[in-house]
């Protein structure tokens, strides 16, 4: 644990008795809890790739494994809601969000990559999970700084990231519980033992969590009573995300039709996750509870629950994400279907606006969709997080997601982090002409041209040769395919042309300082 940050751990000795009164803890003749040995420890069966639960009664990644029983299950939506409002609320992570993260400004993409790493590290495969979990660490390792109270934060404390696994398994036990059909004991600590094994995995020492599952009750209890603030992260998500969420890019053109269902299930799902959360965190914290709220919350979890008797595939999480992060001016062959949906969606948003009363939402300015505002790309590309300025966060937001998707190795993501830097640098000389460290919408509109300065083509240099494999200075066909394919989620099929550094230089500094749209990093860069 950091010496510098406060202790998500209590001194008190964590005991079972309390624990009892939510959750009877059953044992087996020998006195061990089931699923778990004597202690509730897990172990690893020899290194191999399927670490298991002691007594040996089934895996704890990958097939067979408890996670997998619920990563697809519809009432995850709710219950991630929840976890990460209670995420919000620890000091450290609210700082980190509110500083770092691009929660506000690119929700369905930060969502998206949550569940592709979750599923990466729970996985059958464990060189994808090693590679994850450095990925992460490396990730993590970034994120560090003071909060508005002076108090340091940093993603490494490995009391922090404890934290953050905690609130995932708490809240799918108690989705489970408020939708009517409760976990069994054993079932419970199958979980626990598979979100220790995560954070063995990201290698955190054991300890952080507590060693047993009735010792984790305890240890809930006290961070929620004693340790969780109502910090301004938690207010964005409860009462500004949802208000104001932006369209997925499925729904990005029809903002009428998108602006009426936000207007109806956005306060509606804040009031389910405020009657969700822990009564004492609630009161202490002043969030207030709408009359009705709780039978409101338990119908909610009821009605998302009867969605996983539908076919098999149709409520699949990976799926659905991957759906509203579609384009429909994507190249991709799904596009087609999704146009089509989008042309009846916009005649039903035509059609919302000559009965209801609802404000005129902005529709594209451009003639032929293909060029946006300095405005625009301010907003949709340059802010990452959402505050509106341009500064070193949002900027490292994009070197994270391009290393992210296209699964950098170290060395060249170190590389990108620093060419991103550089390029940090010159903006700020070029463009902060108030001298406060940041630069705002009118500051960036005055400089235009400074943005394609040399830091920027190193950035672009470092991803050409990401794509670059056989290192012949050329993109040929496959290389094409993979790098959309794997990034931006294009079909390029057809493509037999090579691309040349140079022209793929051109291309991504069109993209940053052009103006004009692009079916390849929109999708990446500017899309939520």
């Amino acid at each position: 644990m950091s010496a510098h940050l406060p202790a998500t751990r209590s001194p008190l000795r964590w005991r079972a008795a309390r624990a009892e009164r939510r959750f009877p803890i059953v044992t087996d003749a020998d006195g061990g809890t089931p699923d778990s040995g004597q202690d509730g420890a897990t172990e690893f069966d020899g290194g191999t790739s399927r670490p298991s639960a002691a007594n040996g009664r089934g895996p704890l990644f990958g097939a067979g494994s408890q996670f997998q029983e619920f990563v697809h299950d519809p009432r995850w939506a709710l219950a991630m809601v929840r976890a990460t409002v209670l995420e919000a609320a620890h000091p450290q992570v609210g700082a980190a969000l509110i500083d770092n993260s691009t929660f506000v400004a690119h929700p369905w993409r930060r969502l998206r990559n949550t569940f592709r790493s979750l599923q990466r590290m729970f996985g059958d495969d464990e060189q994808v999970r090693l590679r994850e979990a450095a990925r992460l660490n490396r990730l993590h390792a970034r994120l560090k700084g003071t909060d508005p109270r002076g108090r340091p934060y940093s993603a490494m404390d490995p009391a922090v990231r404890a934290w953050v696994v905690a609130t995932i398994f708490e809240s799918t036990v108690t989705m489970c519980r408020l939708s009517g059909q409760p976990l069994e004991q054993h079932a419970m600590e199958r979980l626990y033992a598979e979100f220790q094994a995560y954070l063995a995995a990201m290698g955190d020492e054991a300890g952080h969590l507590p060693p047993t599952l009735s010792e984790f009750w305890l240890y809930y209890d006290h961070v929620v009573a004693q340790e969780l603030e109502n910090t301004e992260a938690m207010r964005i998500i409860l009462y500004k995300l949802f208000d104001h969420l932006p369209a997925p890019a499925l729904l990005g053109g029809v903002p009428t039709l998108w602006a009426t269902g936000r207007a109806v299930v956005g306060p509606l799902i804040g009031a389910i996750t405020v009657a969700s959360l822990p009564e004492p965190f609630r009161r202490r914290a002043g969030l207030p509870e709408m009359p009705g709220a709780q039978t409101l919350m338990q119908g909610a979890y009821l009605a998302v629950g009867l969605a996983r008797f539908l076919p098999n595939g149709w409520v699949r999480a990976d799926a659905i994400a991957d759906l509203l992060a579609l384009s429909p001016h994507s190249d991709d062959p799904r596009a087609r279907a999704v146009t089509a949906l989008h042309d009846k969606m916009r005649r039903a948003g035509a059609l919302i606006r000559l009965i209801t009363p609802l404000p005129p939402q902005p529709e594209p300015v451009s003639r032929d969709g293909t060029e946006r505002s300095a405005e625009e790309f301010f907003r949709e590309v340059l802010d990452q997080t959402g505050d509106g300025y341009l500064d070193w966060p949002d900027l490292a937001a994009m070197a994270r997601e391009l290393s992210t998707r296209l699964d950098l190795e170290e060395p060249e993501e170190t590389r990108l982090y620093n060419a991103y830097a550089d390029w940090w640098r010159e903006l700020q000389t070029a463009l902060d002409t108030d001298g406060d460290g940041r630069v705002s919408a009118r500051e960036y509109a005055t400089a235009v041209p400074a943005l394609a300065g040399p830091a920027l083509i190193k950035v672009a240099e470092v991803l050409f040769d990401a794509t670059d494999k056989d290192g012949d200075q050329h993109i040929d066909a496959d290389e094409y395919r993979a790098l959309f394919q794997t990034a931006f989620h294009r079909d390029t099929v057809g493509t037999d042309r090579t691309y040349t550094r140079g022209a793929f230089i051109g291309d991504f500094l069109a993209f940053m300082s052009g103006r004009r749209r692009s079916t390849a990093y929109d999708p990446l860069l500017a899309q939520a």
